[in-house]
């Protein structure tokens, strides 16, 4: 500081502060060796709250106005009365402005996740994320808790110590809600509201409180997510029985759509036809009430035959059939159908060489084997 600013300063003082930041919590205002003159004028906006310290105590604390300041310091003499001590006056005096804004924004988060017992899925871990308002309502306590002689105290030296009492208070929080895990999105504001009372009480020592709190997301490990989209499928697929039928019909219409013969075209749309039927009559008998069981008679004659398998085969890169077994044997004797052609039926998952289908073991150890080279 020059020589004109130290004479200045010693005849004139408007203490007063201007922010232009947004994360400062308190400010010291700065003088030469500390002196606060007498008849200085303090200006304390909107907004902001000063702590007057004289000689190393809080003497006052100033609401939003003007004042004009006394101290033992007078204005020109405070210097000359301080030659003794080597030009530096021994009474000090300093002012704190703090600010009473809320400071929004803030975020927290839970580094590890919180266990708790839930009554429809047992333990689970939880994690969480969200932010928080921090407000001064007691600079005297603040002063001397945490800002002690820090001239400029900023939100980013108290975040940590404040993250670190919310998830403390957020574990209990959760347990002692007694809500069940898929219904915490939906008491993610009761529950804010309840921590943020319970920290504003928690931190009244230190003169700040927290009036806004609020739970962005509650989220749990991957592995359990996925289990939870699981039972949600199976939740909307409903009756698995008819849900099986149904893909059985989708797998015989677009088998019946691949390209062939005629006539295996025509067989094909007419076993889709009759599984939609069956679906249907199905369908029809599952939401029809059921009928009270009767005991069955004797049949008067032999029951029908049971329906054979229908193949279809791979020829020259081209689809044939469907055949029944009796079909088969002509077209293995016929040498149409060899160990290495492909066959398909319904059930099969893809086309498979006909020598690793064990029932069709018997029709080709009836096929003479390939003539050797001449």
């Amino acid at each position: 500081m020059g020589l004109f600013d130290m004479i200045r300063g010693e005849l004139i003082d408007i203490i007063e502060w201007l922010d232009d930041s947004r994360d400062t919590i308190a400010w010291r205002f700065p003088r030469h060796d500390n002196e606060i003159k007498m008849g200085a004028k303090l200006i304390v906006r909107e907004g902001q709250l000063a702590v007057f310290v004289n000689e190393g105590r809080i003497a006052d604390v100033f609401a939003p106005g003007t004042y004009t300041l006394a101290t033992q310091n007078l204005p020109v003499l405070s210097t000359l009365k301080g030659w003794k001590y080597g030009f530096d006056s021994p009474f000090k005096a300093e002012v704190y402005f703090f600010s009473t804004r809320q400071f929004t924004d803030l975020k927290w988060g839970t580094q590890n996740p919180i266990i708790v017992r839930d009554p429809e899925f047992g333990a689970v871990r939880l994690r969480a994320f969200g932010g928080y308002s921090l407000r001064v309502i007691d600079p005297p306590l603040l002063l001397r808790e945490l800002v002690g002689t820090d001239p400029q105290f900023r939100t980013e030296e108290v975040a940590e110590h404040l993250r670190q009492r919310i998830v403390g208070q957020l574990g209990p929080a959760l347990a002692n809600a007694g809500v069940p895990m898929l219904d915490l999105a939906a008491n993610q504001h009761a529950i804010g509201e309840r921590l943020a009372q319970a920290l504003s009480a928690e931190l009244a020592p230190i003169g700040v409180t927290i009036p806004r709190f609020v739970i962005e997301n509650i989220s749990l490990p991957p592995e359990v997510e996925a289990a939870l989209d699981k039972r949600s499928q199976m939740g909307i697929v409903g009756n698995l029985d008819q849900y099986a039928r149904f893909q059985a019909a989708n797998a015989m219409e677009q088998a019946a759509q691949n390209p062939g013969g005629g006539m295996g075209e025509g067989m094909g749309l007419g076993m889709g036809m009759a599984m939609g039927q069956q679906m249907a009559a199905a369908f029809g008998a599952a939401q029809q009430p059921q009928q009270p069981v009767q005991q069955p008679t004797a049949p008067a004659g032999p029951p029908p035959l049971p329906p054979q398998q229908q193949w279809y085969i791979a020829v020259n890169g081209q689809q044939q059939g469907p055949f029944d077994l009796a079909g088969l044997q002509a077209q293995a004797g016929s040498g149409a159908l060899t160990p290495a052609t492909l066959v398909w039926r319904t059930g099969m998952a893809q086309w498979t060489p006909a020598q690793q289908v064990p029932e069709l073991a018997p029709l080709l150890s009836q096929t003479p084997p390939p003539l050797p080279p001449q």
